[in-house]
């Protein structure tokens, strides 16, 4: 009986292990399956809002397209027609159309014609009153985004025109200094306001004592709505923004398509949504001075405070050109990031940084989790090719431990670049269960970097030319990053 009962526990103790083994094998394997198989139920609920068939020319409500006249109130006329008749497209026919802010309503669609071109005022009092905004990932009141919604349902900008912010190197980019050397004289900088800014977020000071706008020097975003519901962005192109591009924050089912983006300003992103859900980024073409696509959830403190993660976000047969990088999470992402999908996109250019960038660290704190790519190819970065560095800005000068966890890899090819991956993590906070399969990476000059990653499944990954059996973790040099 003795001998019986042994062999029992015996027995149950091989079975617990042989299921924990199968688990562990279904989260490194399965994992990837089952994550993209979420992909058809999520894009099946992310739907275009649908607009009544009216038609509200700004021409008649008094808009001239000679690129002088101001077109300010014409706009504003005009989308509160729209609104009041119960919604439609406000259309801008060819010309040039001077203007401050917009600020669309719900069930209004801004349609832009070919050849119709909107130029944002270089005045900053054209931006005014202030308004509810998110800069970096802090919420303040502040210079009103050239395009913006707050709590509206159904919006949309579409056609085939162009938006041009006018910014350049004398007005909005200006404000921001990149260095010492390139500080033009006379010329007022963000980099009080911003610090200010952060200071008041860390303190806790309630968002409406955050007063920025006339006399301060933060600039606003191009396109921003605000805690809206059901967005299109679709089919125009941008040029010349002073800050990032389009820039959903708390907004859910949102499509963002057949965009072109062309602006080389500093923090010139080109699309970030920021706290959203349910996000679908499809045949867009970005050429710009930061990040291509950067997924954001808010900045240290005031991302805590609204601790709202960015989740389900698709992005699909997109063009990056020039940036920091192509795919990004981050470095504002304290409300944390989870169920991101990119696939079928091409990213290339000496001008490029990264394919996939994850940047965070132990002051932003968040968890980033279940990250899927996929037939992805790209040309030429200059840096990594997929690089999550636990060391950004203030490096590990904090009390909230960021996690980065479950990334899917598969059939990304490179033909040039610095490293094929660049991994640091935290020893108390391993970068984790990271599978690459049918991955090449060619004309790779350095060694991965690897520090504190664990769990790796490589299968048919090939660096200039030789499998990839593991990732060895390795020190960083004194000085490094």
């Amino acid at each position: 009986m003795n001998r019986t009962r042994r062999i029992n526990r015996h027995s149950a103790r091989t079975f617990i292990l042989l299921c924990c083994v199968a688990a562990a094998v279904f989260c490194m394997c399965g994992t990837e399956s089952s994550g993209w198989d979420q992909v058809p139920d999520l894009l099946g609920r992310i739907v275009p809002p649908v607009f009544p068939k009216r038609d509200f020319d700004i021409v008649p409500f008094g808009a001239v397209g000679d690129g002088i006249t101001d077109c300010t109130d014409a706009f504003a006329r005009a989308v509160d027609a729209c609104h009041k008749a119960g919604g439609g497209r406000v259309v801008v026919p060819s010309g040039s159309y001077l203007t401050g802010a917009i600020h669309l309503k719900s069930n209004v669609n801004l349609h832009l014609q070919e050849n119709a071109t909107i130029k944002f005022s270089i005045d900053p009092q054209d931006f005014l009153p202030a308004v509810l905004t998110r800069f970096e990932g802090v919420e303040c009141m502040n210079y009103s985004p050239f395009i913006y919604a707050y709590e509206q349902k159904n919006i949309a900008i579409t056609g085939a025109g162009t938006l041009d912010g006018q910014a350049d190197s004398s007005v909005w980019w200006a404000w921001k200094r990149r260095s010492e050397k390139e500080d033009i004289a006379g010329m007022p900088l963000q980099h009080s306001d911003r610090m200010r800014l952060f200071e008041m977020a860390e303190k806790g000071v309630p968002v409406d004592q955050r007063r920025f706008g006339k006399g301060h020097f933060i600039r606003p975003n191009f396109i921003q709505p605000y805690r809206c519901e059901n967005v299109l962005i679709e089919g125009v192109t941008i040029i010349r923004s002073p800050m990032w591009n389009i820039n959903p924050v708390l907004c859910s089912n949102v499509i963002v398509r057949h965009m072109r983006v062309v602006s080389h300003g500093p923090n010139n992103d080109g699309c970030n949504p920021e706290s959203c859900r349910d996000v679908w980024i499809k045949d867009c073409y970005f050429d710009t001075g930061d990040d291509c696509i950067a997924i954001k959830s808010g900045r240290n403190a005031d991302g805590r405070r609204l601790d709202v993660p960015s989740e389900n976000i698709v992005i699909q047969n997109c063009t990056m050109k020039d940036g920091h990088g192509g795919v990004v999470i981050g470095s504002e992402i304290s409300g944390g990031c989870r169920n991101v999908f990119a696939e079928d996109c091409v990213m290339d250019s000496p001008n490029l940084e990264r394919a996939l960038r994850i940047k965070t660290n132990s002051v932003r704190g968040g968890v980033v989790e279940n990250i899927y790519m996929r037939n992805i190819q790209v040309g030429e970065v200059s840096d990594a090719v997929i690089r999550v560095f636990f060391y950004y800005e203030e490096g590990d000068a904090g009390c909230f431990t960021p996690l980065v966890r479950n990334l899917h890899i598969s059939h990304v090819t490179s033909e040039k670049s610095v490293y094929a991956l660049l991994l640091i993590g935290y020893e108390r906070s391993p970068i984790s269960n990271i599978v690459l399969s049918h991955c090449r990476f060619d004309n790779v000059a350095n060694s991965n970097m690897i520090e504190y990653v664990e769990n790796v499944r490589l299968q048919n990954v090939f660096m200039n030319q030789e499998a990839l059996h593991n990732l060895n973790s390795t020190r960083r040099r004194s000085g490094e990053f």
